[in-house]
């Protein structure tokens, strides 16, 4: 079952009539005022759910590399010093966070999908396959995920709600960014050293001047995505360039 309101949805898996007698009870104005209020957990805690993981993604838009999903779960009483998006973060604030998360020793868990199988796939499959990782990865098992966006997580049991722009109003899914971004980030300065002709530790795969010129004068590497159209365009040219030769 499922309610709409704008940028949010709460879907029920396996959920008893009982909560499901108490969801229909609310109607959109009140899950709308709980998300404006920024009072998610005491919404969900009102419909029985008390462990709740936050969702999110790094690496949809780059080039190269892998995309990072991330799953956390924030017990009640915790606040995580400077959590937010993690895009809002400059990269030394996200370091700072990741280990300020990984002091806490809150269940955390990452999930990963390479480039060959974005290009498999596509990437907004491989997005939520990465998500589906992480969730299923928690040692502790979450009964509602919160997740940025406005995709559910395919084939999980868990009840779901998506958040646009969740990253910035909840905490967990916040605290989800950092670890996907962080992690990512970490991901692409290792790729900087096995490629040294490209800049993955300045750019990280996304498609900065410098790297669209980086590719143009190399040609992809074996972590590039072949189906995104500058790397196909890399790979055409290259082609292109053997036959003449």
């Amino acid at each position: 079952m499922t309610h709409n309101t704008g940028d949010s949805t709460m879907t029920h898996s396996q959920t008893t009539k009982t909560q499901i007698a108490r969801t229909q009870d609310r109607t959109q104005a009140s899950v709308a005022r709980a998300l404006t209020d920024l009072q998610i957990d005491d919404f969900l805690t009102d419909h029985g759910y008390t462990i709740i993981a936050g969702v999110d993604e790094a690496g949809r838009g780059p080039l190269a590399g892998p995309v990072v999903a991330a799953a956390v779960i924030i017990p009640a009483g915790i606040t995580i010093a400077g959590v937010n998006d993690s895009k809002k973060l400059s990269a030394s604030q996200r370091e700072e966070v990741f280990e300020e998360i990984a002091a806490h020793e809150i269940p955390v868990s990452v999930g990963i999908i390479d480039n060959n199988t974005i290009d498999k796939i596509n990437i907004l499959k491989a997005s939520l396959m990465a998500m589906r990782r992480a969730v299923c990865g928690l040692k502790t098992k979450p009964e509602c995920c919160l997740i940025d966006g406005t995709f559910e997580i395919p084939n999980t049991d868990y009840a779901q709600m998506t958040i646009v722009g969740g990253d910035g109003i909840c905490q967990s899914i916040g605290a989800a960014s950092i670890i996907a971004k962080v992690t990512r980030d970490r991901i692409m300065r290792q790729y900087a050293q096995t490629h040294s002709q490209f800049s993955f530790a300045e750019h990280y795969g996304y498609p900065t001047p410098a790297h669209l010129a980086e590719l143009k004068k190399h040609g992809p590497t074996p972590i590039h995505r072949r189906t995104f159209k500058p790397v196909a365009e890399a790979l055409q040219r290259q082609t292109s360039l053997h036959l003449v030769s």
